[in-house]
């Protein structure tokens, strides 16, 4: 990696809208309530962590292109535009060239669950405008369109791990200098249909919802400052190489511990799910915090929080360095480091 920089971070939780709420959930270190969440069909609900409600309507809501936006979308761009701050306009106007990477794993579920809804019940019927909101792609169109950004966006389908493979595709384009700016945003939404799946491969994780942002520049260094030193090759967990395997060589491609250091895991505090993230750091010994413990499964948005977590500790001069950790749901294992800058 060579002189990338995390400018801005933004975030959508259970925890509330921004990162100031998430960092409070993660200070209080304890599992945030779950809720009840009707299935059709069942007379138990399941549980869930969704995101509040926010206190107030944002003003880019009242864009044409998001006003019949699925929630997926609405959190993607406020954590976006969160971490973008004061450079929204000086992407709008042209004056700075951004591309833009969104990370899904489930996607947009819950318009693609209404349409398909509609269909079996009168297809003759069933509501042409929720189509376009069903495809992965349309997050990063939405808000390509509201950012007025006409250079690449990139949308990745993948589990927890595709957010740091967005980073590092972002780096990339920066250190080839086919942009200015990078936005890399991972978002997923709540819905009985996802929460159902989960549960039918591990009856005790609890669903959560959200989006996370780390807006990324190659130069224009700010103070105090994150630079994105590494991130690990991707080790699949697939074709007859281990979980636990992997996730051990993610671990020796990161530096030693030091103990002024933090440890961003994505473990959830269920030992059979976490049980070989935590074999390959046990050797840790310094500070280390896992946001999906607190917050829930949110796929993509989990790894997103645990960026956006780390770099926003860095800044606040908490720690002067971190690992982030991720073996995803289905796929591979990776692992990144920032590091603060006074």
């Amino acid at each position: 990696m060579s002189r990338i920089f995390v400018h801005g971070v933004g975030a959508v939780s259970p925890a509330g809208w921004g990162v100031a709420a998430l960092r409070d959930a993660l200070q209080r270190n304890e599992p945030l309530p779950a809720s009840p969440l009707s299935r059709p069909g069942w007379e138990k609900p399941l549980w869930v962590r969704a995101v509040p409600p926010a206190v107030e309507r944002f003003t880019f809501l009242s864009h044409p292109r998001l006003r019949r936006a699925s929630t997926l979308t609405q959190q993607a761009v406020a954590a976006a535009l969160e971490a973008v701050g004061q450079d929204v306009a000086a992407v709008q106007s042209g004056a700075l060239r951004l591309r833009l990477v969104v990370c899904l794993m489930p996607g947009c579920v819950t318009y693609s669950r209404r349409f398909y809804e509609e269909v079996l019940r009168d297809p003759a019927t069933a509501s042409p405008l929720l189509f376009p909101e069903t495809v992965f792609n349309a997050p990063a169109s939405h808000l390509a369109t509201y950012l007025n950004s006409g250079h690449a966006s990139y949308t990745l389908v993948g589990d927890d791990s595709s957010f740091l493979q967005g980073l590092a595709l972002a780096a990339g384009w920066l250190i080839e200098g086919q942009a200015d700016a990078c936005l890399v945003v991972a978002a997923e939404e709540m819905d009985w249909i996802v929460a159902d799946a989960v549960r039918l491969f591990t009856r005790h994780v609890v669903q959560g919802a959200g989006a996370g942002a780390l807006y990324l520049r190659a130069n224009g260094l700010c103070s105090p400052a994150v630079e994105l030193t590494h991130v690990t090759d991707a080790f699949s967990f697939s074709s007859g190489v281990r979980r636990a395997a992997a996730a051990r060589t993610v671990r020796a491609q990161l530096p030693p511990c030091n103990t002024a250091e933090l440890l961003c895991l994505g473990t959830q505090g269920l030992p059979r799910n976490d049980a070989e993230e935590l074999a390959a750091w046990e050797d840790w010994t310094a500070p280390r915090f896992a946001p999906k413990r607190i917050l829930g499964e949110a796929f993509t948005a989990s790894a997103a929080w645990q960026c956006v977590a780390a770099c926003d500790a860095l800044r606040r001069g908490e720690h002067p360095e971190a690992n982030v950790s991720v073996v995803g749901a289905n796929q591979q294992a990776i692992g990144a480091r920032f590091v603060g800058i006074p």
